[in-house]
């Protein structure tokens, strides 16, 4: 059984909504950022980390990469030009969307105009993303660890006041957010 170290309403979802999807059991302690029990874990006090068998495994995308892997689900085959596809979205995701809400939320405050900055380049990433979209999914007719990530970000994003989604976005969000481990995951 895994264990999941940290609060549901952060990061750590994305790991635990990829556990509901791949029918796993685990426990969750829901330790704060930075607290004590975060410490123990990464010594950067960051969540989530996962508990598998004695090893600790931290980072919410290299623990969903980590555990499609492990599964042989929601993820393409390492080694294969699909998978190297999955992994240059993930990584755009990371480095334009997350990116961005994550420098907003922590320096939004301090540094004037970063804000207003923040808001243009995510409305100007859903497009990119809106204009990539062409299947159910992100990588075509199956469910994959971009998505998740996609859709945790764009309901930070919605959380935050970011600028709306476009309708084909907003109906994709929708859809991920229907998904009954998604919801588990929030009730977990």
């Amino acid at each position: 059984m895994y264990t999941v170290i940290g609060a549901t309403r952060t990061r750590t979802l994305r790991v635990m909504w990829l556990l509901e999807e791949l029918g796993e059991t685990y426990d969750q302690d829901p330790a704060a950022p930075n607290s004590d029990t975060a410490l123990k874990y990464n010594v950067l006090g960051k969540i989530p980390a996962l508990v598998d068998d004695g090893h600790i495994l931290t980072d919410s995308v290299a623990i969903m990469a980590y555990l499609a892997d492990k599964h042989g689900r929601f993820t393409a085959p390492a080694g294969t030009p699909q998978r190297a596809q999955q992994d240059a979205m993930t990584l755009w995701l990371i480095d334009e969307v997350d990116a961005t809400l994550w420098t907003n939320a922590r320096h939004k405050d301090a540094v004037p105009g970063l804000e207003a900055r923040m808001h243009d380049h995510y409305a100007e990433s859903m497009q990119i993303l809106s204009n990539r979209f062409q299947s159910e999914f992100l990588m075509g007719d199956e469910m994959t660890v971009p998505d998740i990530l996609a859709a945790h970000c764009m309901g930070w994003g919605a959380s935050a006041g970011f600028p709306p989604l476009d309708d084909k976005l907003q109906d994709y969000l929708k859809r991920m957010r229907a998904r009954p481990a998604f919801h588990a995951a929030l009730k977990h």
